[in-house]
């Protein structure tokens, strides 16, 4: 869950990063050309004090139902 999270938050700066960029049209000729000019990014990590839950089991002896089913042939042979 952890490395989805990660993973959610660098593809969102990626997003965010290529929203930011200055695209300029030339044109030489017969070719159009794009100049791009990317954003500066920085990534950095930083640890932070978080509550998480913690789940716990423990086991308990309870009452199912239990089903047993004779087909029809077995039935005949036990008369």
């Amino acid at each position: 869950m952890r490395k989805t999270a990660i993973a959610l938050m660098l593809a969102g700066l990626g997003a965010a990063g290529l929203y930011g960029c200055d695209v300029k049209k030339t044109q030489e000729g017969n070719v159009t050309q794009y100049k791009v000019t990317p954003p500066d990014v920085r990534v950095s990590k930083t640890e932070k004090e978080v509550t998480v839950p913690k789940v716990t089991t423990e086991k308990e002896t309870v009452t199912v139902p239990k089903v047993e089913v004779t087909p029809a042939d077995q039935k005949a042979e036990k008369k």
